[in-house]
This record gives structure tokens, C-alpha cells and sequence, in this order.
């Protein structure tokens, strides 16, 4: 029987056993990391509908304090056994303290307008986040916009304009909250952002919580309701839904390329059309439809753009490393939950980015 020549022996077939076994391995984690990133989106959602269930019979500020402290103390429940009171320990309380403060007004904003518009309509406008975390990035801190970036931002806010529609009956105050989040939630991310240089993931959870459970105890003397039983359960579930979307979203991406999974964020908005209009009996509109598309679509141009996806997927400038992309704005603006703090500072131990 003739031998195969030695190049062909081997090349194809010693290499064949090794290969398929670590590309299928990380195949399996990035699909894993997917799956995290849909859960994180439904926790998220849900969290969502039960804030605008809850704020319909109760004071916004009161589902606030509720919401922030079955949060902080879940949080105490897992952090404070392991790192104890050392978890405070900071050379910024000031900026934790403004994060904080920032992130409590920006998450009231986005529970009152949720009593005031449908769910769907407050989740697209919260998309433009990023976005004006990138104008803040290029105004304030003079980073870097060529027309590519100049392009998708019109694109995006032009999406904004058709969703809350200028002028029109729907631009009412729910619109204004949900865009004054969006303003207050991406400039913020942006100006806070190299905190995870220096602090822990731990220590930004922990002061984050603790500022925002404090300011909203505040907001008591705006009102107060003495839960029913059945809602009682409703406000600890609020709290434990956040709690759960963050751990699965800092999951996802210890597991994935935060620029593979990131764009999955969006499938929020399949569930708040899904919740909206179960629930709530929330149809959507063709404008909202529309104007919601367009605000995805340039968000997902954003993160390629950003991350040079284009570039390297078509093979320009050398081999494409998932693993080697940084973690852009996009990924730290967009969740309505604690500015997800740990995003980058998870990205940056498990070697996918540095904050």
C-alpha cells in the first residue's frame, strides 16, 4: 500500500484531533455567553414589569426604596461574609457617592416613566444611551469622531425623534423621563468610567448600592403605602430580578467577547413588546416599530464601529482575536441596572478588555 506523502500526513490528520476539540470549546462558551446575555435581558425586562405594575399603586418613591433594598441587601448577603466591612474601603468616596447619587435619579426617572408610557417605548428610548455617552466622549473629553461616528449618532437620534415624536400628543412628561435617563445614564457612564482602573468590582457594587438604597430612602416623604401581602412579595421580587440580571449579565461576559454578546442586549426590546402587550395591553405602534428599529440598528453600527468588528471580520490589518477587543461605551451604558458597574472590570479579569 503507498504511503501518503509526508506533508499530508501531517498536516490534515495530526492536527485534526486538536483543532475541532478547542474551537468547539470555545464555540460552547460563546453560545453559553449568549444564552446569559437573553437571560439577562428577560430578568431585566421583567424587573421593568414589575417596577410599572408597582408604580401604578404605590409612590414612585416608595418602589424605589423597595426595589434598592432587597438589592443592597442581597448584595451584603454574598459580598460582606467574604470581603466584610474592607469592601468600603476607597480612596473616591466622592465620586462613589456621585455615581451613586446619579444613578438613583437616573433609575427614578426611568420607574416614573414607565407609569407613564408603554413598555416597549421607554426600553427603545433607554437604546440611546450610548449614544449620548458617545457625544459626551467627543464634546467633553475630546475623543476621537470621524464621519462614520458622526453618521451613526444622526441616524440614532433621528430614531429617538421618531419613537418619542416631537410635537405630538405621545411627547408628554413619561417621554422627557425616559430620554432625561438615557442623558443623565450615558454622560454619567462616560465621566465615571475610569473608576474600575482603581476600584474593584466588589467596592463599585457595594457603594454603588448603598448611595443609591440612601437617596431613595429619601424620597419616603413623597409618599407612603403599607404594601399588601401579595405585594410585598411583588417588591422582593423587583429586588431579586435586578440582582439576578446582573449576575447573569457579568456572566455572560466572563464567558464571551463582550463585542459577541453585546448586541444580544437588545433582545429587551422583543421582550417589552412581548410583556407590554400581554400584560398591559400595549400594541405596539408603526412609528414605535420604526423608530425602534432605527435606534437598534445604529447602536449595533456604534459597537462595530467602535470596536473595529468591520475592520478585522473582512481581514484588514491582521487576524481577528475576539478576545482582544475592549469594551466600548456602548457596553457601559446601555443596562439600566447600577450603570453595570462590573461590566469592565469583569471584562478586564478574564482577559476580554480593560475598563
Amino acid at each position: 500500500m503507498t504511503s501518503l506523502p509526508a506533508r499530508v500526513q501531517w498536516f490534515p490528520f495530526k492536527q485534526l484531533g486538536k483543532m475541532p476539540s478547542a474551537a468547539s470549546r470555545q464555540a460552547d462558551r460563546v453560545l453559553l455567553g449568549i444564552g446569559l446575555m437573553i437571560g439577562a435581558t428577560f430578568f431585566l425586562t421583567l424587573s421593568n414589569v414589575l417596577s410599572k405594575s408597582l408604580v401604578g399603586r404605590y409612590p414612585v418613591g416608595e418602589v424605589m426604596v423597595f426595589r434598592s433594598a432587597v438589592a443592597l441587601a442581597l448584595c451584603c448577603s454574598f459580598l460582606l461574609p467574604r470581603h466584610g466591612l474592607a469592601v468600603f474601603k476607597t480612596a473616591k468616596p466622592g465620586a462613589h457617592v456621585a455615581r451613586g447619587l446619579s444613578q438613583a435619579v437616573s433609575q427614578t426617572f426611568t420607574v416614573a416613566a414607565l407609569g407613564l408610557m408603554p413598555l416597549a417605548s421607554v426600553t427603545a428610548i433607554g437604546f440611546s444611551a450610548p449614544l449620548f455617552a458617545a457625544i459626551v466622549a467627543i464634546l467633553v473629553y475630546r475623543e476621537r469622531a470621524d464621519a462614520m461616528r458622526w453618521a451613526v449618532l444622526v441616524i440614532g437620534f433621528l430614531g429617538v425623534l421618531i419613537v418619542t415624536r416631537p410635537g405630538a400628543a405621545t411627547l408628554q412628561l413619561g417621554a422627557l423621563l425616559a430620554l432625561g435617563n438615557a442623558v443623565m445614564y450615558g454622560s454619567v457612564t462616560v465621566a465615571v468610567r475610569g473608576m474600575t482602573k482603581t476600584e474593584s468590582a466588589p467596592t463599585l457594587l457595594m457603594w454603588q448600592m448603598s448611595v443609591m438604597a440612601a437617596a431613595h430612602l429619601g424620597m419616603l416623604a413623597l409618599g407612603f403605602r403599607v404594601p399588601r401581602l401579595t405585594d410585598a412579595a411583588l417588591f422582593a421580587a423587583l429586588g431579586c430580578c435586578h440582582v439576578g440580571a446582573q449576575y447573569l449579565w457579568t456572566q455572560a461576559l466572563a464567558r464571551a467577547p463582550a463585542m459577541v454578546v453585546s448586541p444580544f442586549y437588545y433582545f429587551m426590546l422583543v421582550w417589552g413588546i412581548a410583556f407590554g402587550a400581554l400584560l398591559f395591553g400595549e400594541i405596539p405602534t408603526p412609528t414605535l416599530l420604526v423608530g425602534a428599529a432605527v435606534v437598534v440598528g445604529s447602536g449595533l453600527l456604534l459597537v462595530a464601529h467602535e470596536t473595529g468588528l468591520m475592520r478585522r471580520l473582512l481581514g484588514v490589518g491582521g487576524t481577528f482575536h475576539p478576545r482582544s477587543v475592549t469594551p466600548t461605551v456602548h457596553q457601559a451604558a446601555t443596562v439600566s441596572f447600577s450603570d453595570q458597574c462590573v461590566i469592565k472590570v469583569t471584562t478586564s479579569e478574564t482577559g476580554m478588555g480593560r475598563a
